[in-house]
């Protein structure tokens, strides 16, 4: 049986994961974490994760061993237990979305004592989405005029998305982009024409949309629309729960989801 921990566990993926993980015969929930001062702390976790008592009261630190940690919480705080599971041996799954460069790079560095996995969307869905999205820029090259648009709901803290991020990676790595040349985030005035190179990427904050994503690719006389559309977070939960299981037993390294899904580069 794989031991997992939960940081951000009253988060809205935090507690889903926490409910799943209990549910599941293979995994054993050991840790639910909170930010200091959180209003939870102290409380069973089955209390914000809708289920019944598990036993397990939230806390501020790890005080016991877990095989795998996943991390939904804040940048700040994903580094500060990215470290701590480093000094404890302790695998790493990061779905925390808007870290930097110099985070990015912390784990990277990191990884070389632990089994680390960050991805800004663990669907099985959105990840395929990474890989159908690649193959199509590869196909169209620079004749199709590219745009990105995400939409998710009003309570979202970063933009544009982790996620609508990667597809631009992903396109740039696939035609010799550059992001930061040949990225911009929406418009505004006078623009001119569109160069040829450029990729649009636009955010909308709507409601309780958990998460649209749409990459056009668009010429004079025709258009291609990949469309993913998550309609409950269990999507990115299961994924979580799918990459901690990946994970938990494999020597320190940075991993993905195509290491995950068995997807060719």
């Amino acid at each position: 049986m794989i031991e997992v921990a939960v940081n951000g566990v009253s988060g809205r993926m935090g507690a889903r994961i926490s409910a799943l993980v209990v549910e599941d015969p293979e995994l054993k929930l050991v840790a639910a974490l909170e930010r200091p001062g959180h209003q939870s702390i102290g409380k069973d976790v089955g209390s914000v994760s809708g289920g019944g008592e598990t036993g397990i009261k939230i806390t501020m630190a790890m005080n016991t061993h877990a095989d795998v940690l996943i991390d939904f919480s804040s940048p700040e705080s994903a580094i500060a237990i990215a470290e701590y599971c480093a000094r404890k041996n302790i695998a790493l799954v990061i779905g925390t979305t808007g870290l930097n460069a110099q985070q990015h790079e912390k784990i990277q560095h990191l990884s070389g004592q632990i089994a680390c996995l960050i991805s800004p969307n663990m669907s099985v869905g959105v990840n395929t989405l990474f890989n159908l999205v690649a193959q199509a820029s590869k196909m169209v090259g620079k004749e199709f005029d590219i745009e990105i648009i995400e939409t998710h709901h009003r309570f979202k803290k970063d933009a544009p998305s982790g996620t609508a991020l990667r597809l631009a990676e992903k396109i740039c790595e696939a035609t010799d982009r550059e992001m930061d040349k040949d990225v911009i985030y929406g418009r505004n005035g006078i623009t001119g024409d569109r160069p040829t190179n450029q990729i649009g990427i636009h955010a909308v904050r709507s409601g309780d949309v958990i998460g649209d994503h749409t990459v056009i690719f668009g010429s004079l006389g025709e258009r291609i629309e990949i469309t993913h559309k998550a309609h409950t977070r269990d999507s990115f939960v299961r994924g979580a729960i799918r990459a901690a299981k990946f994970i938990a037993k494999k020597p320190p390294g940075m991993y993905s989801m195509s290491d995950v899904l068995q997807i060719q580069a």
